[in-house]
């Protein structure tokens, strides 16, 4: 390499952003992710026997899948292609799977493909690569932030080793910032810049264990002091104003909405107001559609609460109806008044479970018939067909439960628990069967 050209291999290095420059060029300089990649785990030992069968990278972004991809790429010895699913089409993968057969075909091993981004390829563009994953042409490195299951092909999925990557932790992104602070060659290491306790903690709590975004606040929050040859400190304000705007991953169709819903019912099901709370807020500042809120409320009232406190079901539609009427930012009061109702309010599922059991018995058992007295008797030969004979009005019995029998055999579908106000309906109930199966006079 000429001198001309190491200047200007240098001079891009020195453009790209600090992210990307800070990027490891091997695997021992690689941060987090040692469930996957530490000593002894599966992924290391594939990677050290180049022995690389499909996988598929599936984390949030800035915890490393491309990184990884890319110094796969430095240590296996086949032949190793890269497309990203954004800017590439069908077109171009067929031209580097022609690629990769015509290098199996003069004697080489299997070549290595990693599709960034793999979950923006539609079924077809998916559906090409699978015969020559299938066959060993190519072993596929899919990296998606998506979760796999859903936004891959079953049948690629199947014929892949999946690794989830997990966001870092906050130890994992000082370790990350440290590196870059005083890497003299792409980092920062050539200008005195240190951080102040603070700083460094709010920076690597901020960054939702994203190393790329760490760095790119760093960056601008270096950017922004207006450096000189005086060494400089950098203060917790410096950071909050590299932030700005703070924009937090929430996807309203996919993981996140799914996973942060699941969270909101779960908590306020284990009655933890302050968790439930929280992910209500998570979801509302993540853009959250209001409507799909109060309708998982509703459901959570009758699903989880129950007779236990008949009065939530009321709070959650008229919620509901609130939110519809007076719309987001105010609406924010009503949702957190209903959601600190319903995870104090006492639990129970017991409706729940009796409509269920109940519905099971008419799927899978004999249907049974109407009883006879129970049968509709408005019209004109019903007495001919003995509709109604000996129906027993209820209202005509001294305590309101006439002795009769409403089923034609003996089964128990609801079993009120003993909180709340289905306590007090455990007890009546127990007067009312026991009245019930008493013979009629």
């Amino acid at each position: 390499m000429s001198l001309f050209e190491s200047a200007e291999k240098a001079h891009l290095q020195s453009a790209k952003p600090l992210a990307a420059r800070m990027r490891p060029q091997t695997i021992d300089q690689f941060i987090g992710q040692e469930h996957i990649l530490g000593a002894g785990k599966l992924l290391r030992q594939l990677v050290a026997a180049d022995r690389i069968s499909s996988v598929i990278f599936y984390g949030p972004p800035g915890t490393g899948k491309t990184t990884l991809a890319g110094l796969l790429a430095n240590v296996t010895q086949r032949k190793f292609f890269r497309i990203n699913a954004v800017l590439h089409g069908v077109k171009e993968l067929r031209m580097v799977l022609q690629e990769a057969r015509d290098e199996l075909a003069t004697g080489g091993r299997g070549s290595l493909l990693f599709v960034d981004e793999i979950h923006r390829f539609n079924k077809s563009q998916q559906d090409a690569m699978l015969a020559d994953v299938e066959n060993g042409v190519v072993s596929l490195i899919g990296a998606t932030t998506s979760n796999p299951f859903f936004a891959v092909n079953g049948a690629l999925v199947s014929r892949s080793q999946v690794f989830q990557f997990q966001p870092l932790s906050a130890a994992e992104i000082k370790k990350t910032i440290h590196n870059a602070l005083h890497d003299k060659v792409n980092g920062l290491g050539r200008q005195s810049i240190t951080l102040t306790d603070e700083c460094e903690t709010f920076l690597a709590e901020i960054c939702d264990g994203d190393a790329r975004k760490a760095l790119s606040i760093l960056e601008t929050a270096v950017i922004a002091s207006g450096l000189g040859i005086q060494p400089v400190t950098l203060e917790k304000e410096a950071i909050k104003a590299a932030v700005g705007q703070r924009v937090f991953q929430y996807d309203g169709t996919g993981d996140e909405h799914y996973d942060c819903a699941s969270a909101l019912i779960k908590s306020i099901r284990g009655s933890d107001v302050d968790a439930g709370l929280y992910w209500l807020a998570r979801m509302l500042e993540g853009g959250e559609d209001v409507r799909f809120l109060c309708r998982r409320l509703v459901i959570l009232a009758s699903e989880d609460v129950g007779n236990a406190d008949p009065h939530a079901l009321v709070l959650a539609v008229a919620c509901s109806q609130a939110c519809e009427q007076i719309g987001l930012p105010e609406c924010q009061l009503t949702l957190s008044q209903t959601v600190a109702y319903l995870a104090c309010a006492p639990k129970s599922n017991a409706a729940t479970t009796a409509i269920s059991s109940a519905r099971k018995d008419v799927r899978e058992q004999r249907v049974l018939p109407v009883p006879r007295s129970l049968r509709d008797s408005h019209f004109r030969e019903a007495n001919q067909l003995g509709h109604g004979t000996g129906y027993q009005n209820a209202h005509s019995a001294e305590d309101g439960v006439a002795a009769q029998d409403y089923l034609g055999v003996d089964r128990t579908y609801y079993l009120p628990v003993d909180r709340g106000f289905e306590s007090e309906l455990q007890q009546r109930l127990l007067k009312i069967r026991k009245k019930l199966k008493e013979k009629p006079t």
